[in-house]
């Protein structure tokens, strides 16, 4: 075979071998957003919350407060400053579970810009520390976000009752996230780079939420 023809037919082998990796590369990039639009997530806890140092998951309301943790809360109050630390948890459910003979395929959250709402109220914001990978399996995982934000800076018009108590009724021993939302923009690692979520989504407790 003449050097003009090996040329030749090596160029048409890699024009194939080039043709059918762009194909599996457009085939990728389109299930990628296509995982990502079906992505959900619900928030599913609240805890470990302080405000201005004190445990308030141990308590139930204001009364039940000892007296060094009301002295703590009531000087804070004083200051103008309630120091407030918990962690939200954030449910995801991947739809690449294998169901309906596809693949499972995971995938990894590598940004989660959030805004966190608190009785509607707009407060802090945040992302990610750390990429996390959502396996495919019909199974949540749960995404821990480490909130920390000052409830004086946010609340003060609610006075100090108003503030203690929302803490308690988001973070107390009877506490619930009813009062939680997260205005949220995912995005997932890719081989060609991250792809984010084609909108923001308001995330709540009561059910999974997607596109």
């Amino acid at each position: 075979m003449s050097l003009t023809r090996q040329i030749i037919t090596l160029s048409l082998a890699l024009a194939v071998v080039i043709g059918v990796n762009a194909c599996s590369s457009i085939t990728d990039i389109t299930n990628s957003l296509t995982s990502l639009q079906k992505m959900q997530f619900k928030v599913s806890g609240l805890t470990n919350m302080r405000l201005a140092g004190v445990d308030v998951s141990r308590v139930a309301n204001p009364t039940k407060l000892g007296v060094a943790d009301a002295l703590a809360l009531t000087n804070a109050f004083s200051r103008k400053t309630l120091p407030t630390t918990f962690t939200l948890n954030v449910d995801a459910k991947n739809p690449n579970s294998g169901a309906k003979g596809s693949r499972s395929v995971p995938l990894t959250l590598s940004g989660f810009e959030w805004q966190l709402l608190l009785d509607d109220k707009r407060t802090v914001s945040g992302d990610l520390e750390r990429s996390i990978e959502i396996p495919g399996t019909s199974a949540a995982t749960t995404i821990p976000l480490a909130v920390s934000m000052d409830m004086y800076q946010f609340f003060a018009d609610r006075g100090y009752d108003g503030i203690v108590n929302l803490a308690l009724a988001l973070g107390g021993v009877n506490g619930s996230t009813s009062k939680v939302k997260l205005d949220a923009k995912p995005t997932v690692g890719t081989p060609f780079g991250p792809m984010s979520y084609p909108g923001r989504i308001t995330i709540v407790d009561s059910e999974f939420r997607g596109n």
